[in-house]
């Protein structure tokens, strides 16, 4: 099993996870053009995924979705509660949408997958495990906090994309409004740098062999603030913990 950004952050996300044929898009928060685009630095044509999964239904996310499914007749996994959200920007073809339930776990091909509900400010807002039966891969953005289920969803896992999206101490005296801040720190909203190596501390690490930070903010991050917060969880050498770009995500990882 391989896994691969093709970007992360506030303009845009999607990950790549690949068993054998099975391809699966993990969010699609870019124009259609700009994901096929993406797709392709990746060397992968969208007609060769089997599908895409929605974690929730903000832009960044979900925003370019249902184009792309809809030039390339891919079916679309999601929550009721994110596809409420979502009819607005529904196409009016029809679309094979397929709803999941967020505890309880599927597969879709050669890939098992295990949702799981985080706090966020969305309707019903999951994350994901992958696994092909030996390897298990574990995905952990757009949270405010943690909680013991999530911690166990990530126990064990010998790949991690953990969201790291901002330093307090530069969110507090950056430029966004009170109420922004308020909004970014808060319990439904996005992880900082020390949160997500608190949740990483927590940990079953003994088979982890890839971690990411992911959905580092542009403004109120930096890469080096954020490795340094993992390699205090972790104890591990710099240059073994990975960062998600906006612009170019990372390349394949195979575990």
């Amino acid at each position: 099993m391989r896994f691969s950004s093709i970007g992360s952050g506030s303009a845009g996300n999607g990950l790549v996870v690949e068993q054998s044929s099975t391809r699966l898009l993990l969010d699609c928060g870019f124009g259609l053009r700009d994901a096929e685009q993406r797709l392709a630095r990746i060397n992968l044509m969208p007609d060769q995924l089997t599908g895409i999964l929605i974690t929730h239904e903000h832009e960044d996310h979900a925003g370019g979705v249902f184009k792309l499914a809809r030039k390339y007749r891919l079916p679309v996994w999601l929550t009721h509660g994110t596809l409420k959200m979502v009819e607005r920007i529904l196409p009016p073809e029809p679309l094979d949408l397929r709803i999941m339930d967020s505890h309880t776990k599927f597969n879709i091909n050669d890939i098992e997958l295990t949702p799981f509900p985080v706090p966020h400010d969305a309707r019903e807002p999951v994350q994901y495990t992958f696994s092909n039966g030996a390897k298990k891969l574990g995905v952990l953005t757009d949270t405010g906090s943690s909680t013991p289920y999530i911690e166990e969803m990530l126990s064990g896992c010998h790949g991690l994309v953990l969201e790291c999206n901002h330093d307090i101490d530069m969110l507090m005296n950056g430029i966004y409004p009170i109420s922004l801040k308020q909004r970014v720190s808060g319990r439904l909203g996005h992880l900082d740098n020390t949160s997500a190596a608190a949740i990483l501390s927590k940990l079953n690490n003994g088979n982890l062999k890839h971690i990411v930070a992911a959905h580092l903010s542009e403004k109120n991050n930096k890469p080096e603030l954020a490795i340094d917060a993992l390699i205090g969880a972790l104890n591990c050498e710099r240059d073994w913990i990975g960062i998600a770009s906006q612009e170019t995500g990372f390349n394949w990882r195979e575990i």
